[in-house]
């Protein structure tokens, strides 16, 4: 960080721990100077950032709505006394939400304290494969319904058809703006925009096929209060901060290295984390698996893990990543919420163990996951370096002990992620 504080431009309010590190890590690669703070800055902390953009993790997914709502609004009250001039809510690329909400909800809260009557609701990535035509989420080549997404433990998604889901988490009129008229360019955009407006829309959910869609969108959109979607709707967004005169060019991406042991910790069961575990057991790597019915029953867990660490002369992986078949028959014994918290509660510990006994770097994949990890090892702030993955950028936390962490959304990452997110947190910037 520099001297010469600048007023932040873009204030981001993220509903997850690892969806606020993919929308810093786009806000990186489109030259805007990024920092994420886990949770809502306090004073101290506000008065020395210096930064393009600021990025508010919360953890207000798969909170209940009105909970969700409250922690929104006040990380919205604290954007703006920075002097933020737009607002972004991000939320996952599979629009993931539970049955109360909350993404409808937030938007509409959100709309009405910044005094607007219109935002897009995009949650598109088509560089991981997420693409949204006539309002239809797919991932990949399959509809969101059929993706895997439909046995996600927490957040299940079984409907593709975003218009219908999002209507269902709000009073206000939700519509399309489709690809068709993307297409077209941004004046045919800003004109549907007005048509859409004047039809009483307040939300309208985004078509994007590509990048360049993107690209219209974020151009298009240059003067909404509030824009609402994936990571991928920001890709557009530095470009008119930079046309605006605002933003001047620094090399984002570069971190320092950070010396110490490391670990990989995973606790999310999407198809991406699991071959991501298969191919470190495949490659004969030592790994350990967390058993949340031996969590519940009471056994040290978490003191077997840190000794199977502690003995280990290789890198470990600590997981407690299961097919969606074993997380059901889990949660049946435990129920959805305990299973979840007691697995997070413990790989927390686990981490808060691992970093008094000399580790300093983190990989840590999934959501949850990724809020209980650094939480747990007291990090507040993080810088924001270059990509490892898409939508996952290697970071390091700002404060009196020097972290290195990668924390990745449970769906996103090539299968080697693991050993090339350790190389590059190893080895500084790339």
């Amino acid at each position: 960080m520099t001297n010469a504080i600048a007023r932040p431009l873009l204030g981001c309010i993220a509903d997850d721990f690892t969806g606020a590190t993919d929308l810093a890590n786009m806000l990186v690669r489109g030259g805007m100077r990024t920092v994420q703070s886990i949770g809502i800055p306090s004073r101290e902390v506000a008065t020395g950032l210096d930064a393009d953009a600021i990025v508010i993790a919360l953890k207000s997914r798969t909170l209940p709505a009105a909970e969700a709502v409250e922690q929104s609004l006040a990380a919205l009250a604290w954007l703006r006394e920075q002097g933020c001039e737009q607002i972004f809510f991000k939320y996952c690329s599979t629009f993931d939400s539970t049955a109360g909400g909350n993404i409808g909800q937030v938007t509409e809260t959100l709309l009405t304290v910044l005094d607007s009557d219109f935002t897009l609701a995009c949650p598109a990535f088509p560089e991981n494969g997420r693409t949204i035509f006539r309002g239809h989420l797919f991932v990949q080549d399959q509809l969101l319904n059929e993706s895997g997404m439909q046995h996600h433990p927490l957040t299940p998604m079984t409907d593709a058809n975003l218009v219908r889901v999002l209507q269902s988490q709000t009073a206000l009129n939700v519509g399309l703006l489709r690809y068709d008229t993307i297409a077209q360019g941004v004046e045919p955009v800003r004109a549907k925009i007005a048509e859409l407006r004047a039809q009483g829309i307040s939300m309208a959910i985004a078509d994007a096929l590509s990048d360049r869609d993107l690209y219209v969108l974020g151009e298009a959109c240059a003067d909404l209060p509030l824009l609402t979607g994936g990571s991928g709707l920001a890709l557009g967004l530095p470009e008119n901060f930079r046309r605006a005169g605002k933003l001047r060019d620094f090399d984002v991406s570069s971190l320092p290295q950070v010396a110490g042991d490391e670990v990989v910790l995973a606790g999310s069961a999407s198809v991406a984390t699991n071959g991501q575990v298969a191919a470190w057991l495949e490659a004969g790597r030592p790994a350990l698996r967390i058993d949340p019915l031996k969590l519940a029953a009471g056994e040290p867990v978490v003191a077997q893990a840190l000794a199977f660490a502690r003995d280990s002369n290789q890198t470990v992986l600590i997981y407690a990543t299961s097919s969606p078949e074993e997380v059901k028959a889990v949660q049946r014994q435990l129920g959805v919420e305990q299973a979840g918290s007691l697995v997070e509660n413990a790989l927390g510990e686990i981490a808060f163990g691992l970093l008094e006994g000399g580790v300093r770097r983190f990989v840590v994949a999934g959501g949850e996951t990724s809020g209980a990890v650094v939480q747990a090892l007291g990090v507040t702030l993080l810088q924001i370096g270059a990509q490892i993955d898409p939508g996952v950028p290697a970071t390091i936390s700002h404060g009196e002990q020097t972290l290195a962490l990668a924390l990745k959304s449970g769906n996103f990452g090539g299968r080697d992620f693991f050993s090339k997110a350790l190389k590059q947190l190893a080895g500084g910037a790339q």
